[in-house]
């Protein structure tokens, strides 16, 4: 009898769990709403995306999302109009107005597909979200079940410094991509800057600033170390535009502009500094009117999208009359850009410049950094639409010992959310808070911080944030769980800036034998690895390249001294070793602290974030000399290089 009792509850367990719900599919930002049904559909096969023909507007949405689910699964989904039939993915308009947001969308998966939205922001939007939820099974399946799901705040953003530090094109590209796979939507790029004169003998004329744009109105003011030219920054907002991310170009001032000192000397101030515009000096405003009319005219216009940011932040307040001017200034930049038809964006500085001259408030955005440069329920009362960037919470600055090397993650998942303002905490979805950004500024120019570096801070960061400024306050997944699931997604279709390979530990990847030239299929290896092979070696020429990728070399002997060593960024390290004949082990490791370079098992040297001094060391910069490890393209070397292997701790 004990034995049939038993029989019976086995059947019974086995019938609940056959029929359990599924549950809630772990996507970034978490879902507002998940209601688990029972079973999968399969899409390992493919099938058809459709849409309805007089909706014309959801065609490049429904080939972007085949191309992506063939790029990150290999599985051939056709475009079409029509209705869905069982196995299809269905994307539409509802017709109804956004209860929630205009971005929010609907998902049923039952025996088909059907993404529904008020707006095609929403249905693209939903194909994030299956593309994410698919990744769990590499694309074979997905859970059935329906969604509704939408942003607690429009504005969910990210500002980089590209002055301070070139960022190649490349990875502008990658970052929107990101963006876009995780839902964030405004991407500021901070175009002029300077670094600081302690670290270039106290000289404003040596020390380093940058413009990033090609300009024609002003010939020389483009940095030539690197820039964008004007086609390819349209090219990039053409791209974010594709992807429902709004790229918000900024070039600031009267502050932070010694770039335009320097290309025009009587625009310095001699009172607060070269990086300072002498806001006495009338010659200032068509200087600046000059460069509004070469990006923000025509039809075309270069700054593609609805706003500009004008800067104005840090300038001093030392007086009443420097105050009026700085007002003054700050009226006028927002006007010229609202003269062209764009929205003005600006840095919070009027409760440091309090004082009686107007400034447009109507429909300006301010980006609220520093409570003691604009206090937030005083700039609420003006009527200013604001942006939350508390520095306290969200500013990065590299390598630099102050504001954060990483965003604090756990602290900002479960206790940050855009409401909170450095020390004013407003209500959630308060409507004066458009939203959040998080700033990546490179202060220390010199300070071998490499983009592999910079991305390598971003990531986390944005998988956080993106879960906080869509969800809002309570995501359900405890931290934990979140930080060790969050691993598990891409960063976007075809987009690997971290130099995954693979998804373990241990041997990633082997080759037994390198050809010279040859091409491998793994394009780098990121932080964490082991790169190791045999080496026959033959004396090798200076310049000789082991591997290199879009953005480092590794010398077998570098091109200045014949030393085996690495360049990126602009920067060259080498290790205290020269190739020589005979054969050897060599092993080299890298994370984002170090890179280290081993010989038969001994290591030879150890290029770790190192401290360099200025002004007979009354100055100091951290300085990082870390790699992302280059493979996709071996050098054409004479040594030979055998069993080369790449693998990750246990």
């Amino acid at each position: 009898m004990k034995k049939r009792t038993s029989f019976f509850l086995l059947i019974c367990l086995c019938s609940l769990f056959a029929f359990a719900q599924n549950t809630k599919p772990f996507v970034i930002p978490e879902l507002k709403t998940w209601e688990g049904a029972t079973g999968t559909l399969s899409t390992a096969k493919g099938g058809r995306i459709v849409y309805d023909k007089s909706r014309p507007e959801l065609r490049a949405t429904a080939e972007a999302f085949a191309k992506d689910l063939r790029t990150m699964f290999g599985t051939k989904w056709s475009v079409g109009t029509g209705n869905a039939r069982p196995g299809d993915i269905e994307l539409a308009l509802s017709g109804n107005e956004p209860k929630e947001s205009e971005e929010q969308y609907g998902i049923s998966i039952n025996n088909s597909v059907i993404i529904s939205a008020p707006k095609p922001i929403g249905v693209y939007w939903g194909t994030r979200t299956l593309l994410q939820m698919m990744e769990p099974t590499k694309g074979q399946s997905l859970p059935c079940g329906t969604i509704n799901d939408w942003p607690d705040y429009p504005v969910r953003g990210f500002m980089l410094d590209v002055a301070r530090k070139f960022i190649p094109l490349s990875y502008l590209q990658d970052l929107v991509q990101i963006m876009s796979y995780y839902k964030m939507n405004t991407f500021q790029i901070h175009l002029n800057d300077n670094g600081f004169k302690q670290y270039f003998d106290h000289d404003w004329n040596k020390t380093y600033a940058a413009f990033r744009l090609e300009c024609d109105t002003y010939p020389g003011l483009t940095a030539e170390d690197g820039f964008y030219t004007k086609q390819e920054f349209i090219d990039l907002q053409k791209l974010a535009e594709s992807k429902h991310v709004n790229i918000i170009p900024e070039i600031d001032a009267p502050a932070h502009a010694l770039a335009f000192a320097h290309y025009m000397p009587e625009l310095g101030s001699k009172d607060y500094g070269m990086d300072h515009l002498d806001l006495s000096n009338p010659d200032i405003y068509p200087f600046m009117d000059g460069l509004y009319k070469e990006y923000l005219e025509g039809d075309e216009p270069v700054f593609r999208g609805p706003q500009v940011n004008v800067g104005t932040d840090e300038y001093s307040n030392r007086d009443s009359v420097v105050v009026e001017q700085f007002r003054h200034f700050t009226d006028h930049c927002i006007r010229e850009v609202e003269k062209y038809g764009k929205q003005a964006a600006m840095w919070g500085a009027l409760t440091h410049a309090k004082g009686v001259t107007p400034v447009k408030v109507d429909n300006v955005i301010m980006n609220l950094w520093y409570n003691g440069y604009a206090q937030p329920r005083d700039m609420v009362k003006l009527g200013y639409k604001l942006i939350s960037m508390p520095d306290g919470f969200l500013y990065i600055v590299p390598a630099a010992g102050y504001y954060y090397d990483y965003l604090n993650t756990p602290f900002l998942y479960k206790e940050w959310t855009p409401a909170r303002v450095g020390g004013e905490q407003f209500d959630e979805k308060d409507p004066a808070i458009m939203g959040g950004m998080f700033a990546v500024w490179n202060d220390h120019c010199g300070n071998g911080i490499s983009t592999k570096d910079i991305h390598d801070r971003i990531y986390p960061a944005l998988q956080t944030l993106s879960v906080k400024m869509w969800t809002g306050a309570k995501p359900t997944v405890a931290f934990e769980d979140f930080d060790k699931q969050r691993h598990s997604l891409s960063e976007a279709p075809g987009v690997n800036q971290g130099g995954r390979i693979g998804t373990g530990k241990g041997v990633v990847f082997e080759m037994a034998k390198v050809k010279p030239g040859s091409t491998l299929p793994v394009r780098e290896a990121g932080y964490g690895y082991r790169v190791e092979f045999d080496l026959d070696g033959t004396e090798e020429a200076a310049g000789t390249e082991l591997f290199r990728s879009p953005l480092a070399v590794f010398y077998l002997a570098d091109p200045v001294s014949g030393l085996m060593g690495f360049a990126r960024d602009g920067y060259l390290n080498t290790f205290p070793y020269r190739v020589k004949a005979g054969k050897v082990h060599v092993a080299i490791e890298g994370d984002n602290k170090a890179t280290r370079l081993f010989v038969d098992g001994k290591l030879v040297e150890e290029l770790n974030i190192r401290t360099i001094g200025f002004n007979e060391g009354k100055d100091k910069m951290k300085q990082v000399r870390t790699l992302v490890f280059p493979l996709e393209q071996a050098g054409k070397f004479k040594s030979t290089v055998t069993n080369l292997r790449v693998s990750y701790k246990e």
